[in-house]
C-alpha cells in the first residue's frame, strides 16, 4: 500500500514507545494515513492491547494542524484485518469478564465513528469480524476489486455474535434483512456484492484504492443514501414485526435450537432497532458474554484452533516435494471433482486420463458446470473460467504423464485393477511420481505390494462431492516415505482441503466410525422406525443429513461395499443387520440411479421437501410406526459411533484426539457445536458414556459393549480423553478448548 503514496511525510514514533501495530503518516493535502500492521503476524488481527494504541494514535492525528481525515490502510500484502484474535477470549472467565471485552471494542470504534473529519477504510483482502466491524465505524468504506478481497461477520461461525458494535451498525448501514443474513450465516461478500449491497461506497481496482479513498477525504462527509424500499419497507412496525417473525422461524427450522448464537443475533439487533443503539450496544455487549461462556461457543472455538494447528503440520518429517502437475486416473465422479478441486483451487494443470473419450467428455463437464454457475453468480468472469479450464485436459492413452508429479487413482474399487494402475504409473511416468489411491475401503498396503517404488503409493481419499466435503485421508502404508506423504498433504493442502493423517486399516477412520451409526440406523428401521423419523432424530441430533438420506446420497451400493470388508477385518460387530440387503437387490442405489428411500425425479414445489418411498417398507416387510423418541434413536447411533472412535485412537488409526474430532466434522457431519466424538465424550465423561453403552448393550445387544480403552478412561476418572493414539516418534498435540 505504501508504493501508492506520493508527497508523504513519515511522523517518527519516540524511541522509548513500544512497538505499535498503527504508524501515521500524512500527505500534503493534510490528510492523515494510518497504517496497520501487526509486527510479526501474517495478517491483521484485533488484539486487545490494540484498544490504548488505536486512542493514541488517534489524538496524534487530532493534534495535527489543518487535519482534513482519515485513511485506514493494512500494511499487510493480502489482507485488511482477518479478524479478532480470538485467543482474547481464552482468558476470559466469566460472562462479566467477557462483556467487558466487547465493550472494550465497542469503545474504539465510538472512537472512531465521532472523530471529527472523514475516516475512510481503504480495504483489500480480508475484512472480517471485527475488522469488518472497525470499517463500519468509519464514516466511509472503499475496497479493492481483488479475488482476495472479502467482507463478512463469521462470528456465528465460533458460537458468538459480532461484538464491537457490528449487530448495530451493520443493520442501520444495509438494512435489517440483509444485515440479519449476513450475520446469521456468516458469509462473506466479494466486493461487487458489497457495492451493491451498501456495505462499502465503491469497489476499484487494487492500484487506485488509496488514491480513490483519499478523494473520498476530500469530498468531506457525504449524507447516507436512503435505503432500498424494502428495507425500509422492514423497518416500520408491522414490516418488522414480519421480518423478525420469519427470520427467528426459518433460523430455527435450520438450528433445531442448537446454536445460540443465532438466537441472541437476532434478539440484540431487534433490540437496537426497538430501543435505540445505546440499548443495542448494552444488548450486544451481555450477549456476548453469556455466548463465549457456551459449550457450544467452547467446542466451536476448540474446531477453529485444531484446524489452524493442522494446517501448520507436514504430516511427517520430510520436506515436501515441488507439485507442478497432477494427473488423474478415472474420469467420473470423483475424477472430475478430484481434477476440479486441483485446477480451480490448487491452479495446478491437470491430466485427466481415461479409457474413452466419454469419461474425459463427463469430466470436463463436470468443471465446467460447476464453473457456470459461478459466472451466473457473479463470482468468477468469463475470461477467468476460460484460464481455469484450460488447466484440464485428457487422454486416453499416457501422453503427458512423463511430466507428472502425483498420480491420483479415481477407479473402481478393484484390487487388481488398482495394482494395474500402479504398474503403469511406474512404466509411464517419472521415476519421482507419487501413486495416490482414492479408495475408500481397499487397505493400501496391498495396493501396493506389486509396486517396484512401494514408498511412492500412499492412500488419498476424497469424500463425495469433492468440490463441497472439506475432508481429506491422507493414508500411507508401512513402507510409504516420509517425503511422499508430506507431498500428499501439500498437495491436499492446496486443493482447499483439511487433511489428516490415518492409519493404513479396513475402512480408514471415517468409514469405520460410519458404519455402525448407519447400520445401527437400519437396525431401527427393521423394527418399524419410520425413515423420516429415523433422519430428523439425527438432524435434530445436529447432523446435517440423517443415516438414511446419507446412505441414498452416497451410494446404497457404495455403502454395502465396505460392510464385508470391516466384518472380516474385526468382527460381527460392523454386520449389516440381516434383511436390509433386500433394499440393494432392488435395484435401488439411491439418489444416482433414483431409486432409494426417499422419491426422487420431483418437480416444482414438491421438490424441495423430500418425500419417503413407502414402498421401501413393504420390501423390508415392516409396517413403519414411531415407537421411540428421536433422543433415543438419536442416542443408538450416536453412541456406536463414539465407542468406535476410542477404538481408532487407540488402535493409531488417528494420531490424536484432535485429528478424530476434525475427521467427524469436516468428513461425515458431526455436529459442530459439539466438538467431535472425543470433544463429545468429555463433555458427557467417560463413565457416562460408559454406563449408557451399557444400558444399550442389554437392551438391543453385545455391539453396544463398551471398549476396553473407554472402560478404562472411566475407571481412571478421566476428564478428558489422553492423545494415546500418538504414534511412535511424533508428539502428541493436544486439542485446545479455549
Amino acid at each position: 500500500m505504501r508504493d501508492n503514496m506520493e508527497n508523504t511525510e513519515l511522523t517518527e514514533p519516540s524511541v522509548a514507545e513500544p512497538v505499535s501495530a498503527f504508524s501515521l503518516m500524512f500527505t500534503a493535502e493534510h490528510v492523515g494515513i494510518i497504517t496497520i500492521d501487526v509486527p510479526g503476524e501474517k495478517v491483521n488481527t484485533l488484539k486487545a492491547e490494540f484498544a490504548q494504541q488505536t486512542c493514541d494514535i488517534l489524538q496524534k492525528a487530532q493534534q495535527y494542524p489543518n487535519l482534513k481525515g482519515l485513511v485506514l490502510v493494512s500494511g499487510k500484502t493480502d489482507s485488511f484485518i482477518a479478524g479478532a484474535d480470538i485467543t482474547m477470549i481464552s482468558g476470559c472467565k466469566t460472562a462479566v469478564e467477557a462483556s467487558q471485552l466487547a465493550q472494550k471494542g465497542q469503545t474504539v470504534m465510538s472512537q472512531i465513528a465521532s472523530f471529527s473529519v472523514p475516516v475512510v477504510a481503504a480495504i483489500h483482502g480480508a475484512c472480517l469480524g471485527g475488522g469488518l466491524e472497525l470499517a463500519l465505524a468509519c464514516h466511509s468504506r472503499v475496497c479493492s476489486l481483488d479475488d482476495k478481497t472479502q467482507l463478512g461477520l463469521p462470528e456465528v461461525q465460533l458460537g458468538l455474535l459480532p461484538g464491537s458494535g457490528g449487530t448495530q451498525r451493520l443493520p442501520r448501514l444495509i438494512g435489517a434483512p440483509k444485515a440479519l443474513d449476513m450475520m446469521l450465516t456468516g458469509r462473506s461478500l466479494r466486493a461487487k456484492q458489497a457495492l451493491r449491497m451498501g456495505l462499502v461506497d465503491d469497489a476499484v481496482p487494487y492500484s487506485i484504492l488509496l488514491k480513490t479513498a483519499l478523494e473520498r477525504v476530500a469530498k468531506g462527509r457525504k449524507s447516507r443514501p436512503p435505503l432500498p424500499w424494502q428495507a425500509r419497507l422492514a423497518g416500520g412496525p408491522l414490516g418488522k414485526s414480519l421480518l423478525f417473525y420469519f427470520v427467528r422461524k426459518q433460523t430455527r427450522a435450520k438450528t433445531h435450537g442448537n446454536y445460540p448464537a443465532t438466537e441472541k443475533i437476532i434478539d440484540v439487533v431487534k433490540t437496537g432497532l426497538d430501543q435505540g443503539s445505546g440499548n443495542g450496544y448494552q444488548a450486544e455487549a451481555n450477549a456476548f458474554g453469556e455466548l463465549v461462556m457456551t459449550p457450544q461457543s467452547a467446542a466451536l472455538r476448540g474446531l477453529f484452533f485444531a484446524s489452524t494447528a493442522l494446517k501448520k503440520e507436514k504430516g511427517a518429517d520430510a520436506e515436501a516435494l515441488p507439485v507442478r502437475r497432477v494427473g488423474i486416473l478415472g474420469g467420473g465422479l470423483m475424477g472430475g471433482g478430484i481434477a476440479n478441486v486441483t485446477a480451480t483451487r490448487a491452479g495446478l494443470p491437470v491430466r485427466i486420463k481415461d479409457i474413452n473419450h466419454e469419461g474425459i467428455r463427463h469430466a470436463l463437464k463436470y468443471s465446467w458446470d460447476l464453473l457456470e454457475k459461478k459466472v451466473r453468480s457473479r463470482r468468477l468472469t468469463r475470461n477467468e473460467q476460460q484460464r481455469q479450464m484450460m488447466l484440464i485436459s485428457g487422454t486416453t492413452e499416457y501422453s503427458g504423464f512423463s511430466q507428472i508429479d502425483i498420480v491420483v487413482e479415481a477407479v473402481f474399487e478393484d484390487l487388481a485393477l488398482k495394482q494395474s494402475m500402479v504398474a503403469e504409473i511406474e512404466k509411464n511416468a517419472a521415476s519421482h511420481t507419487i501413486f495416490a489411491s482414492n479408495t475408500s475401503s481397499l487397505p493400501i498396503h496391498q495396493i501396493a505390494e506389486k509396486a517396484t517404488r512401494p514408498e511412492q503409493v500412499i492412500g488419498l481419499h476424497y469424500f463425495s462431492p469433492v468440490d463441497k466435503m472439506p475432508l481429506v485421508e491422507v493414508i500411507p502404508h508401512a513402507g510409504t516415505s516420509a517425503q511422499t506423504i508430506s507431498t500428499t498433504v501439500s498437495l491436499a493442502r492446496k486443493q482447499g482441503k483439511t487433511a489428516i493423517v490415518v492409519g493404513d486399516s479396513a475402512g480408514f477412520y471415517v468409514n469405520r466410525i460410519l458404519a455402525p451409526y448407519i447400520n445401527e440406523a437400519a437396525r431401527c428401521l427393521l423394527a418399524g422406525e419410520p425413515v423420516d423419523h429415523i433422519d430428523n432424530a439425527l438432524v435434530k441430533f445436529g447432523f446435517p443429513v440423517g443415516p438414511v438420506q446419507l446412505l441414498d446420497e452416497v451410494g446404497i451400493d457404495v455403502g454395502t461395499k465396505i460392510g464385508p470388508i470391516l466384518v472380516a477385518a474385526f468382527g460381527e460387530r460392523f454386520a449389516a443387520p440381516s434383511g436390509f440387503d433386500a433394499v440393494l437387490q432392488d435395484d435401488r442405489k439411491g439418489r444416482k440411479n433414483g431409486k432409494g428411500f426417499y422419491l426422487y425425479g420431483q418437480k416444482g414445489r414438491g421438490a424441495k421437501k423430500k418425500q419417503v418411498d413407502s414402498s421401501v417398507y413393504r420390501l423390508l416387510n415392516v409396517t413403519p410406526k414411531a415407537q421411540q423418541s428421536g433422543e433415543e434413536i438419536a442416542q443408538r447411533c450416536v453412541m456406536l459411533m463414539l465407542n468406535e472412535a476410542v477404538r481408532c485412537l487407540d488402535e493409531n488409526v488417528i494420531r490424536s484426539a484432535r485429528d478424530g474430532d476434525l475427521g467427524a466434522v469436516f468428513g461425515i457431519g458431526f455436529p459442530p457445536f459439539r466438538g467431535g466424538p472425543f470433544c463429545y465424550i468429555d463433555t458427557l465423561g467417560a463413565a457416562s458414556v460408559v454406563k449408557t453403552l451399557e444400558q444399550l448393550a442389554q437392551r438391543y445387544g453385545e455391539h453396544f459393549t463398551p471398549c476396553e480403552g473407554l472402560r478404562h478412561r472411566a475407571e481412571r476418572g478421566s476428564v478428558s480423553v489422553p492423545e494415546s493414539g500418538t504414534r511412535k516418534g511424533r508428539q502428541s498435540v493436544t486439542r485446545v478448548t479455549a
